[in-house]
């Protein structure tokens, strides 16, 4: 058995592999960059060696220097996790020279996979249904858009080294296809070191699913049934759950025999993951095969029983697999929230800075016979960087069906406080509420098509806006009482508190008045109609439980002067608690105005100008690309929402940006 294992990664998933090696008892080795110094996984590991500076173009992704980590600290092993090397058929010949076991699948299964243009080629000689495309590389942007006219539109335009969402564009026309093919080609040059390009036809209402398959070097290969990936954006994959709400158990059949197979074609062993297109009528296609843990592992593990981590060691080590294919059962389903350092109201832009504030809900069992897991790589205090991946967490939730898991998911979305940073967390609760994905009508089209304009929050509907107008009297209420108890008398009298008050927030406007009881309070609105709310929030507490008519609801708590600043289930208001005369004469004041940025183009995001496409004096046409931002390791290209004329360029190629700082002004 492999007595050190050294995690060549960082972040959530080397907390993850140390988890499971400390429990089988294997000493781990951690590795970091300048910007990692304080990381959690540095924290947990039993030793941790320092690999360069921040980028990890300088750290990460350099093979010597992990090769100097396991002979420094005699590790017998290297678990890569995903990203970074794990699919790097360099290192893994590396390590095998070295005499290092390398906790993954055979070199030639690497090589093989890792070419997404070769592993099509063997995959239809495998009798892999795939998709139609060319299969060849693609030497500039006019032969992509020949190729592209060819197949026809829309098209994928891909990294053949890609994974993850990175290097990868679709295309409706000529012009998308000219733009994408540069874009996929730069992100490729960047993230993987290697800009080869293919084309391949976009299957519309598709879903994304994958199969799990896992093999050890004894001719076992198996497939513990399937995830869907399908809510996407920008072909990053945002929820997976397992199982899929649409597959049958003949389509899940053949799907996962066509894994096995394509695993037993390159000689497969270790844990990894063939990943299809789904039309809507259950055609699959091969897309591609991983090599590597995914990122969504969770999700089987919770429905399989079946810890991948520890196979993934045990396979390594030269054991059998301990089980069958009869074996494998699924039980239940498992939701998988990936919580992102992107704000959701600025487009999905990344977010960095310190984390002021992260409180995930409680692990392992909860209500109604449901499980939590929270798979994450911070702590409060941490600092999230622009040079890696914005994920923050991964939040699983388990029920005894897809109903119950879903309901999890939303009462843990609810209760996960997260400070300092924009995230996606009220993305994620919306989500879970909608009608579309709760009855499991999904394509990988989802997010587009149901928030076209981007996402601005769920506006509440009357039924919860009184709820949380409700909820902002209480805490008014409990504040006021406070402030008396603090301030004492004046004199012989004691400032009383005020029973009847008006709530206002966005459209809505309630006037209500509050009965307390010894059981809580009463709050009757103007109509007569009446909620009953008890909760144990006091001032100064940022989440609070609230029983509204005998539900129990999670809603976080600001106190902003003189308003109280509420978020639940995707909402976020501001409520403006005021007495009915002090809101009848807050209807005169005049409305603050904002500054107006409309002659600004302002970087939205933390990041690298990396191209200025515009110089001093052009005139631009909306729509046109003026720069192009990098930040965790995507690039983004601005464009002129408006015709106008360049007045003044601030910035140039190489420039670091803060969110908002100037990068052109307009006449």
């Amino acid at each position: 058995m492999i007595k050190k294992i050294l995690i060549a990664n960082r972040g959530e998933i080397a907390c993850r592999v140390i988890k499971t090696a400390k429990k089988m008892g294997i000493a781990t080795v951690a590795v970091y960059s300048d910007a990692d110094a304080n990381a959690l996984h540095v924290r947990q590991a039993d030793e941790a060696v320092h690999i360069g500076p921040a980028p990890s173009s300088q750290s990460y992704i350099v093979i010597d220097k992990i090769l100097e980590a396991i002979k420094k600290t005699g590790a017998d092993a290297v678990h890569p996790g995903y990203g970074f090397l794990s699919e790097n058929a360099a290192f893994a010949q590396a390590l095998e020279k070295a005499g290092v076991v390398f906790i993954g699948p055979p070199v030639g299964a690497i090589e093989a996979m890792g070419d997404k243009i070769t592993s099509k080629k063997l995959a239809a000689k495998a009798g892999v249904s795939t998709v139609p495309g060319h299969m060849g590389l693609i030497e500039d942007a006019d032969e992509a858009v020949k190729i592209a006219s060819q197949i026809g539109y829309p098209v994928m335009i891909k990294a053949s080294a890609g994974g993850g969402g990175k290097g990868m564009r679709i295309a409706f026309n000529d012009a998308e296809a000219r733009e994408g093919f540069q874009s996929s080609k730069n992100e490729a040059k960047s993230s993987f070191g290697d800009d080869r390009i293919f084309i391949e036809k976009f299957v519309t209402q598709p879903r994304h699913i994958e199969i799990q398959v896992l093999g050890d070097r004894h001719g076992t290969i198996l497939y513990l049934g399937e995830r869907e990936c399908s809510i996407q954006r920008r072909n990053q994959k945002v929820i997976e759950e397992a199982p899929s709400p649409f597959l049958d158990e003949v389509t899940r059949h053949a799907m996962g025999e066509q894994a096995v197979a394509l695993a037993r074609a390159v000689g497969y062993h270790s844990a990894g993951t063939v990943e299809f297109i789904v039309d809507g009528d259950r055609n699959f296609y091969f897309l591609e095969m991983n090599t590597r843990l995914q990122v969504e592992h969770p999700v089987t593990e919770l429905i399989t029983g079946i810890d991948l981590v520890e196979q993934m060691i045990r396979v390594a080590s030269g054991e059998k697999l301990a089980f069958g294919q009869s074996d494998v059962k699924l039980k239940g389903w498992a939701i998988e929230s990936r919580l992102y350092a992107e704000d959701p109201y600025r487009n999905f832009l990344p977010s960095i800075g310190r984390l002021t504030r992260y409180r995930p809900p409680k692990e392992g069992a909860q209500e109604n016979g449901t499980i939590l897991r929270n798979d994450t790589g911070v702590f409060e205090g941490g600092e999230i960087s622009m040079y890696y991946d914005p994920m923050i967490a991964k939040l699983c939730s388990w029920g005894k069906d897809r109903e119950t898991a879903i309901d999890a998911m939303g009462r843990a979305l609810d209760r996960f406080e997260v400070e300092g940073i924009g995230h996606n967390l009220p993305f994620l609760s919306a989500v879970m509420q909608h009608e579309r994905f709760r009855s499991g009508r999904l394509t990988t089209g989802f997010i587009a098509e149901e928030f076209p304009e981007g996402f601005s929050g769920v506006e509440p509907d009357e039924a919860a806006a009184r709820r949380l107008s409700a909820i902002a009297a209480i805490i008014n209420q409990r504040v006021q009482n406070r402030a008396v108890e603090i301030s004492g008398t004046i004199g012989n009298h004691r400032r009383i508190i005020g029973q009847d008050w008006m709530v206002s927030f966005g459209a809505f406007r309630h006037r209500l008045s509050i009965e307390t009881g010894a059981d809580g309070a009463a709050v009757r609105f103007e109509d007569g109609t009446a909620l009953t709310i008890a909760t144990g929030w006091l001032p100064g507490q940022s989440l609070g439980l609230f029983t509204v008519a005998g539900e129990v609801i999670a809603v976080k708590v600001d106190l902003a002067g003189a308003a109280v600043r509420l978020r639940w289930g995707g909402m976020d208001v501001l409520a403006r608690v005021r007495s009915p005369r002090v809101a009848e004469l807050a209807l005169l004041m005049p409305e603050k105005l904002p500054p107006d940025t409309s002659k600004l183009l302002l970087c939205p995001m933390p990041g690298v100008i990396t191209g200025i496409s515009v110089g001093e004096g052009d005139e631009v046409e909306a729509g046109q690309a003026l720069a192009t931002v990098e930040a965790m390791k995507m690039e983004n290209i601005l464009r002129a929402e408006k015709r106008g004329r360049v007045a003044r360029v601030a910035a140039k190629p190489g420039d670091s940006l803060a969110v908002d700082e100037v990068i052109l002004e307009f006449e």
